[in-house]
């Protein structure tokens, strides 16, 4: 059953007021745009919109009910908020279309939203019994009723270890396998009782519920979210201005990673160590704002549990580099 509350009460946004701040350098002029790249219920765009009046801001999101949601709660922000349908590898081209020069700020909040978790029919919770869907866009792609269903047991290993860093993968796979031999696999009360059965006792004594690595593992591969990521980082670069800022949330190790190395990339110079002189082209053309990976304090994440595993990353674009360029139309 959806759940009827307002959107301001389903969703407490993750580091909100940090968030804020890192970009607010960025947005000091009148026509000022952010990409929210990771729409969600619209928190961080409220949150946006209303810190800086003349501001601008795009939201991105590739659930058609997300969509819906946000676009109801700031319809008060007339055109100064637009929602686009999309996954945010595809940040590049909207802004191209919609905005039509690089913008001054880039939010990813990224992993599963609240709006996700807390509706049991979408299937994304190992706490409720639902049908086996995990689609963060419902009218599309295969659900994990599918890939636990049609997998080789080989594949289904793969994915268990690679997305979810399962470490008793091959005895879940195997039991998956025999499972659906009997009858396929529907509902994820199944699937959780299927996983604690296949981990030992003493491995299912701490960690929490022992199911979470592997509906991380099959929400990540019914979404394609690690191959987006890799492809969207490097557009949402492109897609800023110089003097803009991009701050990026990441919940688990695996995309955290990713981001960790793309803004290192940036800030790091391209040149040979023994060339004498660093060509203005090799300079870092990001530098990052944050060091290393910050956390949510321990009020927040006693206040709101979903932050506790946060890692927030930022960076701000020094210099275009020939691909901004080509993109901008001055090269």
């Amino acid at each position: 059953m959806s759940d009827a509350r307002p959107t301001h009460e389903r969703h407490v946004p993750v580091l909100l007021g940090r968030c804020l701040d890192l970009l607010a350098p960025a947005l000091t002029g009148p026509d000022a745009v952010v990409v929210d790249a990771t729409l969600g219920m619209g928190g961080h765009s409220e949150a946006l919109l209303q810190r800086f009046a003349t501001l601008r801001v795009v939201g991105l999101d590739r659930d058609p009910e997300a969509i819906a949601l946000a676009s109801r709660r700031l319809a008060d922000f007339g055109e100064r908020f637009m929602a686009v349908h999309a996954v945010y590898d595809q940040i590049h081209d909207v802004v191209n279309r919609v905005v039509g020069r690089p913008v001054e700020g880039v939010l990813m909040d990224l992993g599963v939203s609240s709006l996700q978790l807390d509706e049991p029919e979408r299937g994304f919770s190992y706490a409720q019994d639902a049908p086996l869907d995990m689609r963060m866009d419902p009218t599309t792609g295969p659900t994990a009723a599918e890939v636990l269903n049609s997998y080789p047991e080989d594949r289904l290993v793969r994915v268990l270890r690679q997305f979810g860093e399962e470490r008793f993968a091959p005895r879940i796979a195997r039991s998956v396998v025999a499972a659906r031999a009997r009858a396929p696999l529907a509902r994820t009360g199944e699937l959780v009782e299927i996983v604690r059965a296949a981990i030992p006792a003493a491995a299912r004594a701490t960690g929490g519920n022992p199911a979470k690595r592997t509906f991380q593992a099959l929400r990540i591969e019914v979404n394609g979210e690690l191959a987006a990521l890799e492809a969207a980082l490097p557009a949402a670069l492109e897609s800023i201005a110089v003097g803009g800022r991009i701050v990026v949330m990441a919940y688990q190790s695996l995309e955290d990673r990713m981001v960790k190395r793309a803004l290192a990339r940036g800030a790091t110079s391209s040149a040979p160590p023994d060339m004498p002189v660093e060509p203005a082209s090799h300079r870092p053309y990001l530098a990052l704002l944050t060091r290393g990976a910050e956390r949510a304090a321990a009020d927040e994440q006693a206040l709101n549990p979903r932050s506790a595993s946060v890692r927030l990353r930022a960076a701000e674009r020094l210099r275009p580099t020939p691909e901004h360029l080509r993109w901008t139309g001055a090269a």
